[in-house]
């Protein structure tokens, strides 16, 4: 039997401390257990310092979860809680996934108080974001567009686009519908032309390798067809070696075990991209997202892929 409090580690956010909370009352009502036999640790993490320069320059997604981690490794949580976008390719060792909840919407939302869109952006606006993939994305739509940074989370972004710092801004739906705030997309982008960040939308539970009592515990919740889809587009982002310096997105959806893929690698300045499409037996995700991602990889070739790891 499981010790208790059980104690969940999650980013301090309150996008990341609604997630935690998804997680511990889908354990409770799978278990039968109340409020009180979970502790949620929240904590700050590398990534939530530092809003000066894009992640990419301090050390990739990886600050997202360093501490969250180190709190998993040492025994002051059983479990720890992350947007599945924000892992890392590999986890530290010992480590690993253990289950994920039903995928939210994976779909980005533009957000702007002048335009409906980005096509009725005004020539040469400022587009605030924190991602490579949609600064790439609005590029590649309108190369015209110029993007700037805008780290913090979800309310600062939004009080940034209404100080008029930036002409329009791009988020997850997943994350403004977690916060109940869906109010404030202006338009939903397409999941085919503007192809979402891998496992965006997907809150995932890390726990120990070795440490049985929990994981048998958070099994019970696990969405098996979130679960194909997540392995499947980081099959594809492991085969990429995808880091914060790369714009990659990857999207997978299961329906009656046959699992589509879509993953696509583009250059920052949105001119030059490489897809592929795969479809199979969703019991077959990770084959189908390695392969996907060997295609891609061969089709862009080793300079390609290079230029968009040098961090200079």
């Amino acid at each position: 039997m499981a010790r208790f409090p059980i104690r969940i580690a999650t980013r301090a956010s309150p996008l990341a401390l609604a997630q935690a909370e998804a997680v511990r009352d889908a354990l409770a009502a799978a278990h039968g257990l109340g409020a009180e036999a979970f502790e949620i640790a929240a904590m700050r993490t590398t990534g939530d310092r530092i809003l000066d320069r894009p992640l990419a320059e301090a050390g990739g997604k990886g600050l997202f979860t360093k501490e969250i981690e180190e709190a998993l490794i040492d025994g002051r949580a059983e479990l720890a809680v992350h947007s599945a976008k924000d892992l890392p390719t590999e986890l530290p060792p010992g480590l690993g996934l253990s289950a994920v909840l039903p995928r939210e919407d994976p779909r980005d939302v533009f957000i702007s108080r002048v335009a409906s869109s980005v096509d009725a952006l005004p020539r040469g606006a400022l587009v605030g974001t924190a991602s490579l993939r949609r600064a790439a994305l609005v590029k590649r739509l309108r190369p015209d567009i110029e993007t700037v940074t805008l780290r913090g989370n979800v309310q600062t972004r939004l009080a940034k686009l209404d100080a008029g710092e930036v002409q329009a801004t791009l988020l997850a739906n997943a994350g403004l519908r977690r916060l109940g705030m869906e109010e404030v997309a202006t338009a939903i982008l397409d999941v085919d032309s503007f192809p979402p960040a891998v496992g965006q939308g997907v809150i995932a539970v890390e726990t120990r390798n070795g440490d049985g009592e929990t994981n048998a515990l958070v099994d019970r919740i696990n969405h098996l067809a979130s679960w194909a889809a997540l392995n499947c587009e980081r099959a594809f982002l492991a085969v990429l070696d995808g880091s914060c310096r790369t714009p990659i997105a990857g999207h997978a959806q299961v329906a009656a075990g046959e699992i589509d893929f879509h993953g696509l690698v583009v250059s920052p300045d949105g001119r030059t991209a490489h897809e592929a499409r795969r479809t199979g037996a969703a019991a077959e995700a990770a084959a189908i997202g390695a392969d996907a991602g060997a295609e891609v990889l061969a089709a862009a070739g080793p300079d390609f892929m290079a230029s968009l790891t040098d961090p200079t």
